[in-house]
């Protein structure tokens, strides 16, 4: 396969932008052999470096078609050395740069951002901590956009705002949980030009307690005087479960001493969940506040689309991929992995002849070769146009 043909893999784009980390010297094999197989290999449910290496000798015919191989398959030992090595920065700002393009923008789309530990890459021995993941999702899509690496959760933080200084948010709406709800993120996010909805918990103090004080004497008078908007949603079930959702959201901010602190604030919501099962009936309360200026069953649907990054991305890198149970520990090698499992989901939900979930797909790639090569050339023309 010439180089035109293989940058019709649109995959091939992204990896050609991935800094090599080893001296000349000793590139006995190149890095896109490396990486893809790897990938390959993630695709296919493989996992770790001696999956990777009998993955590529069981293909090696079908393999030589668009990889150089000059010298076969790496050995394990190979994949754990360079796929420890990458520089795992340059490798997510490539990855960034070829989801923007894949999803087309994300003007007009809602960004969840939200922190998953991957549980066992732990290293006891150099007492290196579980890494905590924080990735940016494209909801509309369904795709990752990016991911920054931390050792402790409580560092979401301060890995927020470095993640989001590697996206082009311009015109979305970034959602976090409260961890992110930071002066510093907000003035961040209004910054580059996109707006943001914000939940709020204990962590925020006095400013979750006005915000709720603020809701209860609203609905103590029946908001009179308040100008606001109403939302109501009943989802009842064969099994006995029904749930209504109520959402109040109001533009009214002017008791809130702090406001001035906020760049862009401008809407507080309060979403209250009733729960019905059988005869136990329970109520929960969450509040929010948002840059946007939207009525209730509008923030009632970003708030919902939020939650889209737990159900689709951490459940599906813990059940479909099994990431929490990867024993990769060593250097740069956990992080590297986790950003090849994010590539492999975003692949295979790119394609769309196949109509079933990604399992299947994977499934399908491990037995059919011309559907793997299909996945890899899950790209758009922009890319593949390099």
């Amino acid at each position: 396969m010439s180089d035109a043909e293989r940058r019709q893999l649109g995959i091939f784009c992204f990896f050609e932008e991935v800094p090599d980390p080893r001296v000349q010297r000793t590139r006995f094999h190149s890095l896109m052999d490396i990486l893809v197989i790897a990938l390959l290999t993630m695709i296919c449910v493989g996992e770790g470096w001696e999956d990777m290496a009998e993955f590529g000798l069981a293909k090696k015919d079908w393999l030589k078609t668009f990889l150089q191989l000059p010298h076969g398959i790496p050995c394990p030992d190979t994949f754990r050395r360079v796929l420890s090595a990458v520089d795992p920065v340059a490798f997510n700002a490539c990855f960034v740069a070829w989801v923007q393009a894949l999803s087309e923008g994300t003007s007009g789309k809602l960004v969840a951002i939200d922190g998953k530990t991957v549980r066992h890459s732990f290293n006891r021995a150099t007492g290196k901590k579980a890494l905590h993941v924080v990735s940016a999702w494209v909801a509309d899509n369904r795709l990752t956009l990016g991911q920054i690496v931390t050792e402790e959760k409580s560092n979401e933080i301060t890995a927020i705002p470095k993640l989001l200084e590697l996206l082009d948010i311009r015109g979305s709406t970034i959602t976090v949980d409260a961890m992110g709800c930071q002066k510093e993120i907000a003035k961040k996010i209004i910054d580059q030009e996109a707006d943001y909805i914000m939940g709020l918990k204990g962590n925020q103090g006095t400013a979750r307690k006005e915000v709720e004080a603020f809701f209860t004497d609203a609905r103590a008078n029946d908001f009179h005087d308040v100008e606001h908007s109403f939302h109501e949603t009943v989802d009842g079930s064969e099994h006995g479960r029904l749930e209504v959702r109520r959402v109040w959201a109001s533009q009214k901010l002017e008791w809130f001493e702090d406001l001035p602190k906020w760049k862009g604030l401008r809407s507080v919501i309060l979403i209250e969940s009733e729960r019905t099962v059988g005869i136990e009936t329970s109520t929960e309360q969450r509040y929010y506040w948002s840059s946007h200026v939207l009525d209730a069953r509008a923030f009632a649907a970003m708030i919902r689309g939020h939650w889209s990054i737990e159900n689709q991305l951490h459940w599906c890198l813990d059940v479909g991929f099994a990431e929490d149970q990867s024993r990769i520990r060593t250097d740069h090698g956990p992080e590297n992995v986790t950003l090849l499992r994010k590539i492999a989901m975003n692949l295979a939900k790119n394609e769309r002849t196949h109509k079933r979930g990604i399992q299947a797909k994977r499934k399908l790639a491990a037995w059919n070769d011309a559907y793997l090569l299909k996945l890899l050339q899950a790209g758009l023309p922009e890319i593949q146009a390099k």
